[in-house]
């Protein structure tokens, strides 16, 4: 089903981006608004799924997560990408790439959606 959906992101996702994503009306919270810094993986991922939010992620440790996750039947929805697709996209290219992925109307039917440019 297409449109915007509430993300929950990680320490490591750029303030630029969360900003910019809420300044275009995204519902965003940061793992930096609920937690103490260096909080386990699993505990934050765990609370983005029990919220109903889509966990943004840069961290390839949360594949490891995710897959888990996906052998154990969990429900839970992500949003990643690498760091070399971070140096390599600009914060408009990112929110342009979520507006691109909200209008999807396959979105989520596999909990994880990779962002890449162009």
């Amino acid at each position: 089903m297409a449109g915007r959906f509430p993300l929950f992101t990680d320490e490591n996702i750029e303030r630029a981006l969360v900003e910019a994503l809420r300044r275009q009306g995204w519902d965003v919270v940061g793992a930096i608004d609920v937690f103490d810094p260096g909080t386990a993986d699993d505990v934050l991922f765990a609370y983005a799924s029990k919220q109903g939010r889509v966990f943004v992620t840069t961290d390839h440790d949360f594949d490891a997560i995710g897959s888990d996750w996906l052998r154990e039947s969990r429900s839970f929805r992500m949003v990643r990408w690498s760091q070399r697709h971070q140096k390599a996209m600009t914060v408009g290219d990112f929110v342009a790439a979520f507006e691109a992925l909200a209008r999807k109307p396959d979105c989520f039917t596999y909990p994880i959606e990779y962002l890449k440019p162009g």
